[in-house]
């Protein structure tokens, strides 16, 4: 079984290809604001590469975020068409959960924040147990002071939220662990194998994960 993976949910577009059990090519590309005009290009490079039509590939998978809402919008359009062009199911998956998996085994509790904009982050707290990664909380839009409230005792921290807040972090939890810059954004890899434990869905239930209220413009 072939699974394509995709997010755009950050500045960077990360495309995956699994077969059976492996991740067989896995590629990130800062894209910024281009994800519109390069997102296919690069799919369909990653494929040729690995001498695969899109017409073989069994799934798709795309990353909901919270993140950018303009790839994101990218992103679950072009899965929406690659899954009505072949006939193949779709599934949706969390980016932040994806993000989460970057921490492996670093501490019982991870935490990825997502810079938010309007001096808020896209967060949610998770577990490590029994070699899982199990989601704690909700789905979370606040401040990081509301934030740091929710998290105690050691922790490890990863998103591109650090490079605005990992001070406040610390001063807040002084038992915080930062993650390197290389683990700050959702990889697709990680979104297939999430994907593997989910069902696909209905294309018109294939939607963004917006927090913030859908008449809100975040600049």
């Amino acid at each position: 079984m072939k699974i394509l993976g995709i997010d755009t949910s950050s500045e960077f577009l990360s495309i995956a290809l699994s077969k059976d059990k492996d991740i067989i090519a896995e590629e990130e590309h800062l894209l910024d604001r281009q994800h519109s005009s390069l997102l296919v290009p690069k799919v369909s490079a990653m494929l040729r590469k690995a001498a695969i039509s899109i017409r073989d590939v069994d799934a798709f998978v795309i990353g909901l975020g919270p993140g950018s809402f303009t790839g994101l919008r990218i992103g679950v359009s072009t899965v929406k068409g690659f899954g009505i062009a072949t006939g193949r199911p779709c599934v949706g998956v969390p980016s932040i959960d994806a993000l989460a998996l970057n921490a492996g085994k670093a501490a019982k509790t991870i935490v990825p924040v997502i810079d938010a904009k309007r001096k808020n982050l896209y967060s949610v707290i998770y577990k490590e147990e029994n070699g899982r990664i199990v989601r704690k909380s909700k789905y979370l839009l606040l401040g990081v002071d509301k934030l740091m409230k929710k998290v105690k005792g050691p922790a490890v921290f990863l998103g591109n939220g650090l490079g605005l807040y990992r001070k406040e972090i610390q001063r807040f939890n002084k038992k915080a662990l930062f993650l390197d810059e290389g683990y700050w954004y959702p990889k697709a890899g990680n979104l297939i194998r999430l994907a593997k434990i989910r069902k696909g869905a209905k294309l018109t239930a294939l939607q963004p994960m917006y927090l913030y209220p859908k008449d809100c413009q975040v600049k």
